[in-house]
This record gives structure tokens, sequence and C-alpha cells, in this order.
């Protein structure tokens, strides 16, 4: 593969510029927030998702340090007795900690006990990730907003109660104002929290990654009164820039391009950096011939208004599903005796991007290098794609023969039985029809929506990431007007020609009448669950015939369903490449946590992350496994995280070293990012424990907190910097 160099300013003497584009709009410094607060009450709370508006993961506390870690243990559990999962991470502002459970209640608890002061049932049981919730004051009104599937919701922050001033009694319907008619036909979640700039609420969403889908706008509501004041169209409209990087009329038809990761945000410049994902449908892009901008993109808003200040496009004309899959972290970091404030963004490929947060130039070298051609009809693949010369990956990029299983020798055997029927070429392969491609890292990563911790103090970047091989092909689309044709085209993509899914984040619907209801059946199919989004686009009548398919195997024809079927080619199906006994059939680590210094592009230590417990009850340990729920980093020099599927531990870590220093048993897996703040001179980490992502476990919401013994926390130490 041919690769040119695009050089960093800062790090090296030259620039070029790729994928990178400015507008006029830079912003200037912007006056202190409304709501801002002390840089004490900061440190304190953890008052953002991600810690701060930069979404650092970072906390100034030191009670809990190296030396004492070990003695920390529960001193109040919240159980929310509903199964599900949970994947929130609660915000903590004046000793009060508000957080969801899985059918998306929001509630409040005294941080200190765990003693519950107000919870709120909006009446629509949510059945999608809730990650977080945004906090909003202007020292008098206190406000937490919230989404509730496709609702954004203003609470009173002192009762739970919805602000009747806000929308239409205290919401709005996210589904509205995409341009896109009948609303009602629309689907969009919030699975990750907005962003509070000001008295504005910016907001992103999840969209399907089937057509059709709505676009990913991105909205700015304003916080009293829900008055939608801009909207930034990540498909863009004629005259706007990007337009020309797709069809003419690709801004009508086309979807998704949506942020659902979340957001970060410079306060001071009035900033706001917004990840994207592909576009709709994602792994065959004929419909959408070109470079698709705002798909797979970090772009620079003014927070303000909503213009675009600059951007950078991870992927062109995405094939593969290659969402930025976290919010970026903001970090000053040094080069050539200077300070440069920097955005680093991690990716599904297990790439860090750095750029000068101000213009979008790269800090390190970024190539440009060529790839295959698609060779199936209709499809036009990107000549180019660009990557980052440093830091090197932090997840494998090429799997080979050398890289599989040797778990027994069973199972090597069946592994490369396995991979000599595949195509397996690195990254930015295209898909082809009837022959299986190699996605390494897979699909869920690499890099996934937990995102990483940095350290302020030293630039070091903190990430933990999937290391399991994926595989995925092409079919031709038989535009059967049938149950089953809908199916394929909307359902196959993740469950399989076959149904049989790829556990357990694709499940199984074989038997899945033996399991649920038509009613609860029907239910799923409108409103999605898990990382399923609804169909609302789909009528009574479709409804119905797929749900009779799904139970029966029924193809009756159904003429509503050709629109479904423009498509000349489908995918067949996420199948994750695990062994006969339900292990990824590649060799160990399968999931590692990595600390990366930002300053050099240098790794400072790099382990295996997670355990299956049977496994290394056989003297199989430090395996990795896969994980979903990001860290947090503290001055106490620890790095605490949850994450792991299989084993159920939260776990804290030397953040210098790598060495393990305390972990515990949780009673679900903590498949959440957790929080630490102060109370009473009392220092507290807390972590949302729900599980659900191991096959054979049980699923639950319970939120799990921890502190040193009240006779051993010493206030007067809490702000202390350890490094």
């Amino acid at each position: 593969m041919k690769k040119t160099t695009i050089c960093a300013p800062l790090f090296v003497s030259a620039l070029a510029v790729i994928t990178i584009a400015f507008s006029a709009g830079q912003t200037s410094q912007t006056p202190r927030d409304h709501n801002s607060r002390s840089a004490e009450e900061r440190q304190q709370d953890w008052p953002v998702y991600g810690g701060a508006p930069e979404n650092t993961h970072y906390s100034a506390l030191a009670q809990i340090n190296r030396d004492n870690v070990k003695q920390l243990a529960v001193v109040w559990s919240y159980d929310t007795r509903e199964e599900g999962g949970l994947e929130t991470s609660p915000i903590i502002v004046d000793g009060v900690l508000y957080g969801i459970t899985p059918t998306q209640k929001v509630f409040a608890l005294d941080a200190a006990t765990g003693n519950e002061l107000w919870k709120f049932d909006s009446g629509i049981v949510g059945s999608q990730p809730d990650r977080g919730l945004a906090y909003w004051s202007d020292g008098k009104e206190k406000r937490i907003l919230v989404g509730v599937m496709n609702f954004l919701y203003a609470l009173d922050a002192a009762t739970g109660k919805p602000v009747p001033s806000f929308g239409t009694q205290g919401r709005i319907d996210l589904r509205e104002n995409l341009g896109r008619e009948p609303a009602s036909a629309q689907s969009i979640a919030l699975t990750s929290p907005g962003i509070v700039y000001r008295n504005l609420i910016i907001v992103g969403g999840r969209n399907p990654e089937t057509l059709p889908a709505p676009p990913g706008d991105i909205r700015a509501y304003d916080v009293r009164t829900a008055k939608l004041r801009w909207s930034f169209h990540t498909i863009p409209h004629p005259g706007k820039f990007g337009y020309r990087t797709w069809p003419p009329r690709a801004w009508k038809t086309s979807g998704a391009a949506n942020n659902w990761a979340g957001m970060a945000l410079d306060p001071r410049r009035g900033i706001v950096y917004v990840p994207t994902g592909s576009a709709a449908f994602d792994f065959y892009g004929a419909d959408r011939v070109g470079n698709d901008l705002f798909a797979d993109c970090l772009i620079a808003l003014n927070a303000e208004t909503g213009k675009r200040i600059w951007h950078f496009q991870g992927v062109h004309h995405d094939l593969w599903d290659r969402d930025f899959p976290s919010p970026p972290a903001l970090v000053t970091v040094q080069g050539n005796g200077k300070n440069v404030d920097a955005v680093a963004q991690t990716t599904k490929q297990g790439l860090v991007y750095l750029f000068d947060r101000t213009n979008g130039k790269p800090l390190f070298p970024i190539d440009v290098r060529k790839y295959p051609r698609s060779a199936v009809p209709g499809e036009r693949t990107s000549a180019t794609q660009p990557l980052p010369a440093r830091p090197a990956p932090f997840a494998r990029q090429l799997l080979t023969e050398n890289l599989l299983t040797n778990r027994t020798p069973e199972a090597h055997q069946w592994a490369l039985e396995q991979f000599r029927k595949f195509r397996s070429q690195g990254q930015f392969v295209p898909l082809s029809v009837g022959i299986d491609t190699v996605i390494f890292p897979g699909f869920d990563g690499g890099a996934e929506w937990g995102g990483p911790a940095v350290d302020p103090e030293t630039g070091i970047i903190y990430v933990n990431s999937n290391d399991v091989a994926w595989t995925g092909a092409l079919a031709p689309n038989t535009g059967k007007k049938s149950p089953r044709g809908i199916y394929l085209s909307q359902c196959g993509v993740c469950h399989g020609e076959k149904m049989t899914g790829s556990p357990p984040a694709m499940p199984s619907l074989v038997g899945v009448a033996s399991r649920l209801t038509p009613t609860q059946i029907v239910a799923v199919i409108k409103n999605g669950k898990g990382r399923m989004p609804g169909f609302p686009n789909l009528n009574q009548d479709q409804v119905s015939g797929l749900s009779d398919y799904l139970t029966s195997g029924e193809n009756q024809e159904l003429k509503s369903a050709a629109q479904f079927l423009a498509m000349k080619y489908r995918f067949t199906g996420y199948n994750k490449f695990l062994d006969p006994q339900g292990y990824p059939a590649v060799a160990p680590p399968w999931g590692t946590l990595n600390a990366i210094n930002l300053n050099t592009g240098e790794y400072v230590w790099k382990i295996p992350f997670g355990e299956y417990p049977e496994l290394a009850a056989k003297g199989q340990t430090d395996t990795g496994t896969e994980n979903y729920g990001g860290p947090i980093v503290t001055a106490g020099g620890l790095l605490f995280i949850g994450a792991t599927n299989f084993d159920k531990q939260f776990r804290a870590y030397d953040k210098s070293t790598g060495q393990l220093l305390w972990q515990t048993t949780l009673p679900f897996s903590g498949n959440a990012t957790p929080a630490t703040y102060e109370v009473n001179g009392r220092q507290f980490v807390v972590i949302a424990a729900g599980g659900g992502k191991a096959p054979k476990s049980r699923s639950g919401g319970v939120y799990v907190t921890f502190a040193l013994p009240a006779e051993t926390s010493n206030p007067s130490s809490n702000l202390r910097k350890q490094r």
C-alpha cells in the first residue's frame, strides 16, 4: 500500500493539510458560563458526564491513594430492582447523586448515604442504553436535562418534577425538527447525554444504521424554553460546505452520520467537539457515492451558533461501521518547549488522533494510504484513507495465522480451517459478495463508548480496548416483497440470515417465540432494545408480518415492503470470530488497558485487561476480555475501571505503572464509567453495575459506592496531588 505523510506542525517541520477544512467563524474567548462553579467545587463534585466539560475523566481528589486504596470498602449501594443492564455514569452535584435505572427512570440520592431523595418515572419504558445526564444552573434554578428514549426532559433538580416551561409539559420530542416527515416515523434516542454551554443544551442522538434513517443533525436547545437555537446538518444541505461530497439528493434520503457517543466542550473558547458515526446504510454505499462529509468526522463547532470551525474526517465513504465511538478528550500537551491545547480522539480501529483544538492541525504526522477498490457493482470506495503515524495503534491491525488461538490444539485447528476461508488483509478492505472479510479489531473496537481518561498533570491518556476479530460479507438483495425481505434488510444486519446473531451484543432470534409473546416482539420492533434501534417507520402490516415471520417463518407477500429493498446488496450479519466453546478464536490478549504519553506519542505501559473466571481457574490468566465502559484517573495516583464483561471486577491500578493495587467483585459486571466525588470531607467512588453482556449472566441495575473507613478519612488530604 502506497502512502504519503501529513506532518505535524508542532512536532515536525512541515504541514500538509488533509481532510481538514476551516471556516472563517473562529470564535474568540468567551465569558465565564452562567452555571460555572468554583475550582474547588468542581474538584469535589462530578458534575458533568466525563467529570468535566473537557471530558477528561479526571479528579483532583487524592484522599484515596496508592497507599490506602486496599482499604476501600462498600459504604452503600442502591439497587434499582430492575433488569436490563446499566451503562450510566452518574453525576454528583452539591452532595446529590443523579442516576438512571435500566428502564430509564431518573433518580436523585443523598451521595453520602445512598438514601433516595426522589424518582421520576416518565411512563415510558426505556429500552435503549442511557449513559448519563446533564446539569444546568443559573445560581437560582437547577435543572437535570436527561434523555428518555426520543424525548429530552428538563427536571427540577430539587424535586425531580418536569419543568412546565420547557417544551411541552417539560419535554421535547427529538424526532421533530429533522426535516423528515412524519416525525413519528423517525427513530432517534438520546443514548449519551447532551452537553451544556451557557443556556444551551447541545444534543446528538442514536439513529438506525439501515435505511430509512433520519439525518444526524447536531442541535442546540434553550435550556429554559426548549426553543431550537441552531442545527448543524451532518448531511449538508444544498450550498453548504460538504454538499458535493454526496449525491445531489442525499440530504433528503440518506441518514445517520450522527453523534451517538457524546461530545466535549472547551468552555473558555466556546467550542464544542463532536465526533460522528457512519452514514446509513453502513456496509454498501452505492446511494451515497463520495466521501460523505460529515460522517466519521471530528467536528469543532462554535457552541453559541453551531458554525463549523474545523473538521477532520477519519474514514472516507465508510463501509466498515468505523464510527468515532467516544467523546474526545481535551488536554494540554508539550512539544518543542510549547504548551498546546489539544483534542484527542480514539477510534474503533485502535488509533489515537491528536489535534490542536483551536484549528484542527494534527500534532503528529498523518499518513495517507492507498487501499483496494471495491469489486461490488455500484460501489465506489475512496482511493485513500488517513492513519496517524503516532501513537502506534493500541489494538492489533492485521489477523494472520500466527495470531490464531492456541487455547487448545482443537480450537487452533478449527480456527485455522475457518480463517483460510476468510479474506484478511488489514484495515479498509472493502467487503465482498460471498466471502467473509476479517474486521480486526472488530466492529465493537478498539475503543468504544466508555471513552478515555486523561491526566492533565502528565498528558497521559488511558484507554481500554477490545482486541477480537469479527467478519462480515455482502449478499445480493432478493427484492422480494415479504416479511423475510424486511427481516433481511432491517434485522439481518445484526441478527444474520439464519437469526443466530452474535451474542451477547446481537442476540439470537432462534426460538424467540418461546421467550417473548407476540405483543413483546411487536414492542421491541417498534421501540428497539439494547443496541437495537426502533423501527417506527414500519407500518402495522409490516410489523405484524415481521412478527409472524420471526415466530413461525411465514413469508407472505407485503406490497408495502418494497421501500426497504431498494439497495442491491445487503449485509449478511455481524459475525464474531469465536471458537466452538465461545471464546475468541484469536490469540490473547482479547482486551487491553493502555497508557500513552500524548507529549511524545510513546506508550508508558500496556497490560491485558480482564479474565474469564473459568479459564483463570484452569491457569489461563491474563487473557483480557471484551470490555465496555471507561476509566477515571485521580490525583491520588490511581486509575479506576470496571468495564470487563465476564469477571464482574472493579479494579484500581497505579496510574504510573499499570500495577493492580485493588479489586473487588461487583454484583453484576460494571459496564459503565465510574465517578468519584467528595461529601463532608470524605471521598467516594461509585460505579453502576448492570451486567448482561456475558451470554450466561443475569442483568440488573445496582449502583455500588466505595470509600475508606470513616476513621481513616482525612479531609485535609483530599486535594493533595500525587504523581
